[in-house]
């Protein structure tokens, strides 16, 4: 009788948070495709939002590499970005009988800011090969690591 093998996992005990950019637009894609970019809440382009970086969340990335950039934040790039790009939430935070909370919003610094953050094109440009190609193969699309931030200055 063999023995089933058991995969070793490996537990993150710092989980990082991943800066993700939508890159290409809605025109012709696939109903999974645009469920899976609104879970993420990027519903339009040169729009970014900061997860945490967990198997479902990977596996959502996997699933929409074509259309999106990823890649890990560091702190100064996330200070930055809310501070010059980040919108306050002013809507309301329950309906009107206080039995639905809205979690529409990110709390830093004892202000409410909307989960999603709104970016220029970048400056200068994609990369040489643009939105259609990976990262890896000279495009902009897919995971690119810690030149995330790059990019992301270049937008603000």
């Amino acid at each position: 009788m063999k023995k089933k093998s058991k995969k070793k996992t490996k537990s993150n005990s710092k989980q990082e948070d991943l800066a993700v950019i939508r890159l290409r637009g809605s025109i012709d894609l696939n109903s999974s495709v645009k469920d899976t970019l609104k879970s993420i809440n990027l519903y339009k382009k040169n729009s970014c939002v900061v997860i945490t970086s967990n198997p479902d969340s990977v596996g959502k990335l996997k699933r929409v590499k074509d259309y999106v950039t990823w890649g890990e934040i560091d702190k100064d790039t996330y200070d930055m970005l809310v501070e010059k790009r980040g919108e306050e939430y002013k809507r309301r935070l329950a309906d009107s009988k206080e039995k639905i909370n809205y979690n529409k919003f990110i709390e830093i610094k004892n202000k409410k800011y909307k989960k999603y953050f709104r970016l220029h094109p970048p400056i200068g440009g994609f990369r040489k090969k643009g939105i259609k190609v990976s990262y890896k193969k000279g495009g902009a699309t897919g995971y690119r690591g810690k030149e995330i931030n790059s990019l992301i200055k270049k937008m603000i």
